[in-house]
């Protein structure tokens, strides 16, 4: 599905920002970096991660995901994704004055590390989810209600210069690596699992999957 292709595209896009932008709040804890990047950096994730890519998500794929294969978008995987677009909105929000403030208090600059740590991890695990699970179950799902394709979109000027503006960080920020963020596949890797969905298998099965899989392991004994 070429919008689902789509999405993963910019999925790769939007985990090297994630690193760069880690970089750049190094940098600027050590007092180097340009706080006018700051200003790139946000145009990115509202822009390119968040009027262009998290829309799509939301009035594209899982519009089709509740409407045209019948699955509850008030919660489950559906509003759990959306919930936490919402929260790493909200994230942007308090990075947003910080990343390009000329000089930052203590307190300021521990608040901006913390938000930038948060923000990225959260996106990190949110992105593995999508494509873990979301994306390819979608697919699967919309398949059987025969949908085998949605639309996407160009990009506005905004949202392309933001794209733009970002490839040029990279170059400035090589991506940082954190390794003390927990990764992986499967709903087990989504930050919502457990707290606002119980995963696919409670939220999105039915009756004859439940019955296959048992079916399943009765003949593996």
């Amino acid at each position: 599905m070429k919008l689902i292709d789509d999405l993963r595209r910019e999925h790769e896009l939007i985990e090297q920002v994630l690193g760069s932008l880690r970089a750049f709040v190094t940098a600027r804890l050590a007092d180097q970096g340009d706080p006018a990047d700051g200003t790139r950096f946000m145009a990115f994730f509202r822009r390119f991660a968040g009027d262009f890519h998290h829309h799509k998500e939301e009035e594209v794929l899982f519009k089709a995901l509740a409407e045209r294969a019948e699955l509850p978008p008030d919660r489950g995987p559906i509003a759990a994704l959306t919930g936490e677009h919402r929260r790493m909105a909200g994230l942007l929000d308090g990075l947003e004055g910080l990343l390009s403030a000329p000089q930052l208090a203590e307190a300021d600059r521990q608040r901006m590390e913390a938000l930038a740590v948060d923000y990225s991890r959260s996106l990190w695990r949110h992105i593995d989810a999508e494509n873990s699970v979301m994306y390819p179950e979608g697919e699967e799902r919309l398949r059987r209600f025969h949908v085998r394709d949605l639309p996407s979109r160009p990009m506005t000027g905004a949202e392309a210069a933001a794209r733009e503006g970002a490839l040029a960080l990279l170059a400035i920020y090589p991506p940082q690596h954190d390794a003390e963020v927990h990764r992986g596949d499967g709903c087990i890797a989504c930050p919502s699992f457990g707290v606002t969905c119980d995963g696919l298998e409670f939220e999105w099965w039915t009756e004859l999957e439940w019955e296959e899989m048992e079916e399943r392991r009765g003949g593996g004994d």
